[in-house]
């Protein structure tokens, strides 16, 4: 054990003397502090106050914690995707590289993508939580007093979407076409497909739920942009190796990304649309105003990270069949 403790005494002193720091005022500074508890670690008692329903009915409380869940599982998706934007290299403020990687290399790259999986998997099975965990009277009622607030507005999202593929990638589907690698980012996010999510059907004009999002997020989403545009998911995958382009594990978790997000996480959204906001007399609009009858089918506005990794018939039918069964279901609600 003296031995041990000697070595370990020696790092320490090696990891503050680069730092320019003398090790012996934090071993005061470590006698004197207090030991770590889970509550304190956690933030317990703080994260158990951040709800705040804008009403008495008690089922807000289950849609407030959902979202606030659902964004902390975003920040992990981010967080992986950041490690692989930066080419699989973790640097400390000391300049040593942290963990077995320090590059970007076909493990790495899948495991951080198999990782994004799991956390949409997640949120994907969890999501009875919110299409089957509340009452329909209670929703109606309390989600009148959220306007214009809409998940919409969840900027993580937009975030993971650009950090996994190329920006043209994510315009609206009747621009696409026109578009290319060479056409600027201000040009993209301008024909984004969300835009068309949130504008009034009757008029074409913005939503406050747009201009609110816009005001706020358009400059640090066009930054990000910036950021992606030489190292988001897919530009990283290009610069593997050719071998490690065409492994059957890669490409089978790189699809899975693309239909997690594209296509199931939509389409949780849409069956909770359905069961909440559809009737016979008429589906009700959601908070945000956004279309979602149009926005939420993947079938409509077809956006897909990984084309390359898809056959023609695959494209061309993107989430039909799943599309069709949660119109069933919505057939089946408006006969009620």
């Amino acid at each position: 054990m003296p031995n041990q403790i000697e070595n370990q005494t020696s790092k320490l002193i090696e990891k503050y003397d680069l730092m320019g720091q003398d090790l012996n005022g934090y071993l005061d500074g470590l006698l004197l502090s207090n030991y770590l508890t889970y509550w304190d670690y956690i933030h317990l008692d703080t994260l158990l106050t951040l709800q705040s329903p804008k009403t008495d009915f008690p089922d807000e409380e289950i849609f407030i914690m959902y979202h606030q869940i659902t964004e902390l599982y975003f920040k992990l998706c981010l967080h992986e995707l950041d490690q692989i934007a930066s080419n699989g290299i973790n640097i400390n403020s000391s300049g040593q590289v942290l963990g077995t990687h320090e590059k970007l290399d076909r493990d790495f790259f899948l495991a951080r993508i198999t990782r994004v999986n799991r956390y949409f998997e997640s949120l994907i099975k969890s999501f009875d939580i919110m299409i089957n965990g509340m009452e329909k009277e209670q929703f109606s009622r309390f989600r009148m007093a959220l306007l214009p607030a809409s998940g919409f507005q969840s900027a993580q999202y937009r975030m993971i979407e650009i950090a996994c593929t190329d920006l043209k990638n994510l315009v609206a589907l009747d621009h696409r076409s026109g578009l290319d690698d060479s056409d600027s980012i201000e040009k993209m996010f301008e024909l984004i497909y969300w835009k068309n999510g949130a504008t009034e059907a009757e008029t074409g004009k913005k939503t406050l739920t747009l201009k609110q999002f816009e005001s706020k997020y358009t400059s640090s989403l066009m930054g990000l942009a910036e950021k992606y545009k030489s190292s988001n998911v897919w530009k990283q995958y290009e610069s593997l190796s050719d071998s490690d382009q065409s492994n059957d594990d890669l490409i089978k978790a790189m699809r899975q990304l693309d239909v997690n997000v594209n296509i199931n996480w939509p389409l949780s959204h849409y069956k909770s649309a359905v069961r909440y906001l559809a009737s016979k007399d008429g589906d009700a609009p959601a908070t945000g105003g956004t279309n979602w009858q149009k926005y939420l089918p993947p079938r409509f506005q077809k956006r897909i990270f990984y084309p390359a990794l898809w056959n023609s018939d695959e494209l061309s039918n993107w989430g039909k069949g799943w599309v069709e069964e949660v119109l069933s279901d919505s057939i089946k609600v408006k006969g009620e």
